[in-house]
């Protein structure tokens, strides 16, 4: 499960519970000396309020008096006076206080009783013109306990809430520093996306790991655009050049062909060189066109298109094609059916998918091209039982010059045809995808935006 959670969950989690466990920490030692200190702060009183009564005792006519202020109690603590007998003369006593504990001079003790605790201090004094007389000082240590024990669970009950808030805290403090990285994760899907490498980054100058590697990053896109760029430029230029001698060739060849005594070896020869030069020209175009699209300028010239009629044209000029392999091409095509297409690149769509299967199928198999509506959609289906494609396969089907089983194939083709079909799709504003089962056979399936017929 833990794998599953992001880097900023992880390091929430683990700066809010450090947090959380740092303030337990602290609390559990702060309220430890805490309680040391008023149990200390109620025996230090304990002995001063004892000692400083001494002045308010004092013998008129061989009567003990004492002072209104001896009553009144301070700090929590009772004080009362005794005989040397033990007989209470003055004073006020707790209530639940236990029994009568015996006299100690100067010493400070606790009493228990079942459910409270009292500290107990006595000083022997002697009382000029009276006698001596025990002062007997007593605390509830149950009291100060139980004042702090409110304290503590007050403090355990607000424990939750400062929780949440370091964890809020630290989320925000982890969000915060995370916030580049989430920059280069949504630059990359836009990349991705847009398959446009001139987008950047753009984090401002720091020392930091992460504004390091933002950098490297953008650096590496850089790099990257100009190879691109190179390889684009590289084609282009290779595809120019190359149309020339091509087309020489074949007017080299259409020559020779014309002369009425060109015996019958060379004129087969001459054939496969012309067969050769044709397929070796349409693939200089091909490689053209898709150079001009990588660099944005080839542009679609879209109209109004009713693509039910079209399909149906198409799908009948391949079905000659598919005859030499013995292929049944049949059509389910739903009518009236537009959409705005550019007609030419629309044909060359059919065209390559369909030659595709072609190529792919099995002799005296079948190819069903269907079109139909779905919702506001027009979706265009190849489907056949040819030879299928493999899962490791399937990913790399679109890439240039790929080709999942040439050794299967007719060798006619050189793997750019879903390359661009898949372009075509894209300009039309539409989708593709593929299913398909080695051994089974392959649909291909576009999905295009459709207007009313």
């Amino acid at each position: 499960m833990g794998r599953k959670w992001s880097i900023k969950a992880k390091l929430t989690c683990l700066y809010g519970g450090f947090m959380v466990l740092l303030t337990c920490a602290a609390l559990a030692i702060l309220f430890s000396l805490s309680s040391q200190e008023i149990l200390s702060s109620v025996q230090a009183d304990l002995r001063e309020q004892v000692q400083e009564s001494v002045d308010e005792l004092e013998a008129e006519e061989g009567r003990l008096r004492v002072d209104a202020d001896f009553y009144s109690m301070e700090n929590g603590v009772y004080l009362s006076v005794y005989s040397t007998d033990g007989e209470f003369l003055y004073g006020r006593v707790p209530a639940g206080f236990p029994g009568q504990p015996a006299f100690e001079n100067d010493s400070l003790r606790t009493v228990q009783d079942r459910s409270q605790r009292f500290y107990v201090f006595d000083l022997e004094q002697k009382v000029e013109g009276y006698g001596d007389v025990w002062i007997r000082g007593t605390a509830s240590v149950t009291r100060a306990e139980n004042s702090f024990t409110v304290t503590l669970r007050f403090a355990l009950a607000l424990l939750p809430m400062l929780a949440a808030v370091m964890i809020f805290l630290s989320y925000r403090f982890v969000r915060r520093a995370l916030l580049p990285v989430r920059r280069i994760t949504d630059t990359v899907q836009e990349i991705q996306k847009e398959e446009d490498l001139s987008k950047r980054v753009g984090l401002p100058a720091g020392q930091d790991e992460i504004h390091r590697l933002a950098g490297t990053f953008d650096q590496l896109l850089a790099d990257l655009e100009q190879a691109f760029a190179r390889e684009q430029q590289f084609t282009s230029d290779v595809s120019h050049e190359l149309r020339t001698p091509a087309a020489v060739i074949l007017l080299q060849c259409e020559e020779i062909l014309r002369d009425p005594d060109l015996s019958a070896d060379v004129r087969a020869q001459v054939e496969v060189i012309q067969r050769k030069a044709k397929e070796m020209s349409a693939l200089i175009s091909q490689l053209l066109l898709l150079s001009r699209a990588d660099q944005g300028r080839q542009v679609l010239q879209k109209e109004r298109l009713d693509i039910s009629e079209l399909t149906e044209m198409v799908v009948e000029e391949q079905q000659m094609l598919a005859q030499e392999k013995r292929i049944t091409v049949t059509a389910r095509i739903e009518p009236d059916i537009c959409m705005q297409a550019d007609e030419s690149f629309f044909i060359r769509l059919l065209i390559n998918l369909i030659s595709n299967s072609l190529a792919y199928g099995r002799e005296g198999g079948h190819t069903e091209v269907s079109l139909y509506r779905e919702n506001d959609l027009a979706v265009l289906e190849v489907a056949d039982d040819g030879i299928g494609i493999s899962g490791e396969d399937l990913p790399r089907i679109w890439d240039r010059f790929y080709r999942a089983d040439a050794a299967r194939s007719d060798g006619n083709h050189a793997g750019l045809g879903l390359s661009m079909v898949k372009w075509i799709v894209k300009e039309h504003g539409g989708t593709i995808g593929v299913e398909s089962e080695k051994g089974k056979g392959t649909v291909f399936a576009c999905r295009f935006p459709a207007e009313e017929g």
